[in-house]
């Protein structure tokens, strides 16, 4: 009756990873920085989980005697977007980057694209979603045309307004630009970006959001659990990052939303592995840059888990860690090359200092200690160092 619990709290960086300045990134600390901008976090539970044990960090005490292991994680893969960071974290390393286009997308994989959908396209540039809206979405309502651009991650986006684009149109239109976007453009994800509202005031749907993610190049954890039949239960978009292999998934438009999943798994699934995305410190907050939204939502993550643990069994992994970084309190509004925390806590869990492990890999191949699974291609297992 072994259940684990994955939760990546999405962006949630710990400080630069060594090879930050190689990707722009020299400086960022989402929450180092983020506790500094904000004149210190109150955070009683991460507190006594022993977060102020993975970095210093202003508000948070490094308490003597933490509740949970704690430590902090390196990416060994190339690369800073969720799929690289979630497949790491399963135990596969990506050791050459997605392709990212900052120039935009060569213009006759775009006139390909319009033949195949029947429609043209506006902007293929980097850009922010939101600004692309301002932008660019009076002229799609009037013309129809799609919105492509990408970001610094490797991704084509593709947003269309609900009252001129059907959602299964612009749905089944990145499914045929993900069967064009394979071999030399076969970037990490295409994101169907569906929005709403009038000129001046556009508001994007991302309930309504999908992701679809290149397959995992290799054995993942998912595979591993599912060859001996042990379940997995999906909560956010953890099922588009793998490309459904494996696990499916209840899309989460909102953190409260995955909070509340997790609490209704914590009561009714009996054996297993859960594993979760927590969006908005991403999608909501780091990559608009909005430093009050990110810190009410790490109070919002406080009193959560303060609900959510007394649930956990005496069996159970509940494992808090991240994907990438994205520090709100710099210029850029992308990813951020960063390390990221992992606190594991159980009741058979000792508080043990896991230290600055060399990949994300390192969890995924102790979840599989834990199962008895065979071993992943990547990472070291800290089980014994935790529950011995």
């Amino acid at each position: 009756m072994k259940r684990v619990f994955l939760i990546v709290l999405d962006g949630l960086g710990v400080g630069e990873a060594t090879d930050a300045a190689a990707y722009g990134d020299a400086g960022s600390d989402t929450l180092g920085n983020l506790a500094r901008a904000v004149g210190g976090l109150t955070l009683p539970v991460l507190e006594r989980l022993g977060l102020g044990r993975v970095l210093p960090l202003e508000g948070v005490r490094p308490v003597e005697r933490p509740r949970a292991a704690f430590g902090r994680l390196h990416p060994a893969s190339a690369g800073k977007d969720s799929t690289t960071g979630h497949w790491e974290l399963c135990g596969l390393v990506v050791p050459e980057p997605f392709p990212t286009y900052p120039d935009g997308f060569p213009s006759a994989l775009l006139e390909e694209f319009a033949r195949r959908t029947g429609r043209g396209w506006l902007g293929n540039r980097a850009a922010s979603g939101t600004k692309i809206l301002d932008d660019l979405g009076a002229e799609h309502v009037a013309g129809g045309k799609w919105i492509v651009y990408t970001s610094a991650d490797s991704v084509f986006q593709v947003a269309a307004h609900e009252d001129v684009v059907p959602l299964e149109e612009l749905y089944a239109g990145c499914v045929t630009a993900r069967a064009m976007l394979r071999g030399e453009h076969g970037v990490s994800r295409v994101i169907a970006r569906p929005f709403a509202g009038r000129p001046g005031a556009f508001v994007r749907d991302s309930a309504r959001r999908k992701d679809y993610s290149v397959a995992p190049t290799g054995p993942t954890l998912l595979d591993r659990l599912a060859e001996a039949g042990i379940p997995r239960v999906g909560v956010g978009k953890v099922d588009d990052l793998f490309a459904g292999r494996n696990i499916a998934s209840t899309h989460t438009p909102t953190n409260a939303d995955a909070y509340r999943l997790l609490r209704e798994a914590l009561s009714g699934v009996d054996c297993g592995l859960v594993f979760a995305n927590v969006i908005e410190f991403d999608q909501s907050w780091g990559h608009r840059n909005d430093v009050a939204g990110f810190h009410a939502g790490l109070l919002e993550l406080d009193a959560a888990l303060g609900a959510l643990l007394p649930l956990v069994r005496e069996e159970d992994l509940f494992i808090l860690t991240a994907d990438h970084g994205n520090d709100p309190t710099t210029p850029s509004t992308d990813h951020s090359r960063e390390m990221v925390p992992v606190l594991v806590y159980g009741p058979r869990v000792h508080p043990a200092d896991l230290g600055t492990r060399r990949t994300f890999a390192d969890i995924g191949q102790t979840v599989a200690a834990y199962f008895g699974v065979p071993p992943l291609g990547a990472g070291t297992s800290f089980l014994e160092a935790m529950t011995a």
